[in-house]
């Protein structure tokens, strides 16, 4: 049974169990009242009992001197006296019994004496109006199912209040995005000059960088309609629809015109044709198909610009990246330490902060956090301060609010027992006093064994700078700081536990990649390894092509592992020397679980 009709079966049933309950109301009231018989009724009179008797066409209602109600019913062919007479009634008697006579009629007889006959029609009747009504809202959805499931923002929709002074980051991105305003706005002066109106820009960057804040600004700032809808609303199951979305939404848009189409995530239909298993022509490609062609169908004077994002600019199609169709990409970085900082106090207009917060300590505390990271932040910051009751934001709401989004939230139940906390204590003493004791290596900040999301305990070190390039000296030092726990666990204790994994995992990669990708091998020299090329249906590890050779493989497996022993010697080196050191700041991390920057800089002053 499909599942429209399933449903108002199960509507009916409801109506008429109500119905029935409720006439077993009515004819079975709460007060149970004694029917008798005409005789009874007889006898009861001739004892001078009866008070009142009420004649409701053949039902009688009788109330006796106690004031107690009974039920009887005369004989249908002849009147009430008569029938008592024919009972033997006394008539002395019977003249002093209160009679009242009510005429039956009105809504309530019409009532009684058509609604039983009436009712299963009334229901059969609703029940095929439900049924009709179903099978034309199937229909109609059988006709909109094409239609794009766009979202309309700005004059005929809602408010578009999205502009560029609300986008703190991207001022390159802003300036080449001007260029677009201009175009909706005076499209004259440019096609005065013969210039063609660019039909799509397509935005990169990593996630929550801002390309959908940024596409709404551009509209907000144009003052057009802003058709927002995202690349996996096209693809549905039946084949040609997400092309039928595809023409439903440029057509509406032109209409609209000037406006801005903006598909998010243009990846889920845009990926390159021809990757999948087992032929092409699948429903995804026609949908990109199409968009090909509605752009390419674009008249000079079309006032429609297409701005499309994506984190994955490299599964693009070349089709769609070629001059006529997205031929403007703007690429959108993580924001400096100076965007940062203007993000934050974005964030930071609806939110009491106390007066001597500082968000540029915060916007240094956060390299590598992207907008959306110090949204969330912000916003961890305000339900922290909202638990604990207070009436405005502190300092150090924020900073703590950044090790929940960069780590996880505390888990203060993990509890250690004596022995592993002290492995825990040792362990993040020693990546501590290797990051102290080399001199490329980020400052740290923070020193802790209590457990956040799935790490123990965690050493937070962060730059003094925003850093867009790293030399080989640098990874190799970050390698041993890496390895710094591992060695504390080895020399300490003189065994192993699984909490350096992580790192060893970590290590492996980093050092891994300085060989195949950056060509840091000295040995091996500035080649590459590997091609980075994906099938879209395999997943990125099938999808890799192996490019070298079973002997340049065990070479770079040999590379690999000289990166890591050389890291792994430093770090011994340095735990060896200074253990004294390393027992001192384990020592501290035992009573007190965490080491904040400036206990830290005091106990490797000392």
């Amino acid at each position: 049974m499909p599942k429209f009709l399933t449903k108002h079966v199960i509507t009916i049933l409801i109506v008429i169990l109500a119905i029935a309950g409720f006439s077993a109301l009515l004819a079975s009231p709460f007060d149970k009242t004694e029917e008798v018989s005409l005789s009874k009724l007889v006898e009861e009179i001739n004892n001078g009992s009866v008070t009142q008797i009420r004649v409701e066409g053949n039902n009688l209602k009788i109330i006796l001197e106690d004031e107690t109600k009974q039920l009887s019913r005369k004989e249908a062919e002849s009147s009430l006296t008569e029938s008592l007479v024919n009972y033997g009634v006394n008539p002395e008697k019977l003249g002093a019994v209160n009679m009242e006579l009510k005429r039956e009629g009105g809504m309530a007889y019409w009532a009684g004496a058509i609604l039983p006959f009436m009712l299963p029609f009334l229901i059969i009747g609703l029940f095929l109006w439900f049924m009709l009504r179903s099978a034309q809202r199937g229909t109609s959805q059988a006709f909109t199912f094409a239609k794009a499931k766009a979202k309309l923002f700005g004059p005929q929709g809602k408010k578009q209040d999205v502009t560029f002074k609300d986008v703190a980051n991207a001022v390159e991105a802003k300036s080449e995005l001007l260029e677009i305003v201009e175009f909706l706005k005076r499209p004259k002066k440019f096609l005065d000059m013969g210039a063609t109106i660019p039909r799509g820009v397509l935005l990169m960057g990593a996630p929550g960088t801002g390309k959908t804040l940024l596409a709404r600004a551009v509209s907000g700032e144009a003052e057009v309609p802003f058709f927002s809808i995202s690349g996996s609303e096209f693809v549905e199951m039946f084949v040609g629809v997400g092309a039928a979305r595809v023409r439903d939404l440029f057509e509406t848009a032109k209409k609209s015109a000037p406006a801005i189409i903006f598909i998010d995530e243009i990846d889920a239909v845009g990926r390159l044709r021809g990757a999948g298993l087992g032929g092409g022509n699948d429903e995804r490609e026609q949908t990109l198909n199409q968009i090909l062609s509605e752009m390419d169908g674009f008249e000079r004077q079309t006032n429609v610009i297409v701005i499309a994002a994506t984190n994955r600019p490299d599964v693009l199609d070349p089709a769609l990246l070629r001059p006529g169709r997205f031929d403007r990409r703007v690429v959108i970085d993580e924001p400096d330490i100076k965007a940062r900082e203007e993000i934050l106090k974005i964030h930071a207009k609806d939110k009491p902060l106390v007066k001597n917060a500082d968000l540029h300590v915060v916007a240094q505390r956060t390299p590598g956090f992207s907008g959306a990271d110090l949204a969330s932040v912000m916003n961890e910051a305000a339900i922290l301060a909202a638990g604990n009751n207070q009436k405005t934001i502190t300092q150090n709401d924020i900073l703590i609010s950044i090790e929940k989004v960069l780590l996880g939230p505390e888990r203060r139940s993990h509890v250690y027992s004596k022995r592993e906390k002290e492995i825990a204590a040792y362990h993040e003493a020693g990546h501590a006093l290797v990051v102290h004791s080399l001199p490329h290596t980020d400052p740290v900040h923070k020193i802790s064994i209590i457990s956040r999301g799935k790490a123990a305990g965690y050493t937070l070190k962060l730059p003094l700078e925003d850093k867009h390039f790293r030399t080989k000296t640098e990874f190799v030092e970050e390698l041993a700081v890496m390895l710094g726990g591992y060695a504390a666990e080895k020399g300490v204790f003189n065994e192993l536990t699984t909490g350096a994994s992580s790192d060893l995992q970590k290590a492996s990669d980093l050092a891994r990649k300085m060989v195949m990708q950056y060509g840091m091998s000295d040995k091996l020299g500035p080649v590459t390894f590997g091609d980075r090329e994906e099938l879209v249906f395999l997943g990125k590890e099938l999808g890799e092509q192996k490019n070298y050779s079973e002997g340049t493989a065990q070479e770079i497996d040999k590379e690999v592992s000289k990166f890591i022993a050389s890291a792994l010697k430093t770090a011994q080196k340095i735990i060896k020397e200074r253990k004294e050191k390393l027992q001192q700041i384990a020592e501290v991390l035992v009573k007190k679980e965490t080491i904040d920057k400036k206990e830290f800089e005091e106990l490797m002053a000392t």
